[in-house]
């Protein structure tokens, strides 16, 4: 009977260094997984910062355009008056 108990017993110990194994894997798949997740992020706040500096210098190059295409209808006024 206590041969029983102790192969029991070792059965559980072992199921549980396999469980715990298990989790250790599936610990570090996650790990990897949210490096992964956090690159991209860091990726995608770059690009993001990137696009709204190109979207500001388009805007201020559109603004000087607005004004030179203002500056020249002024001019054609003047002349055909």
């Amino acid at each position: 009977m206590t041969l029983e108990i102790l192969n029991q017993l070792e059965n559980k110990i072992q199921h549980t260094v396999n469980t715990i194994t298990t989790l250790q894997n599936e610990i570090a798949t996650l790990k990897h997984g949210n490096q992964e997740l956090e690159q991209l992020i860091n990726d995608s706040s770059d690009e993001m910062k990137a696009l709204r500096e190109e979207n500001e210098k388009l805007k201020q190059d559109q603004q000087v355009w607005q004004q030179r295409i203002q500056t020249l209808l002024t001019k054609i006024g003047e002349i055909t008056q």
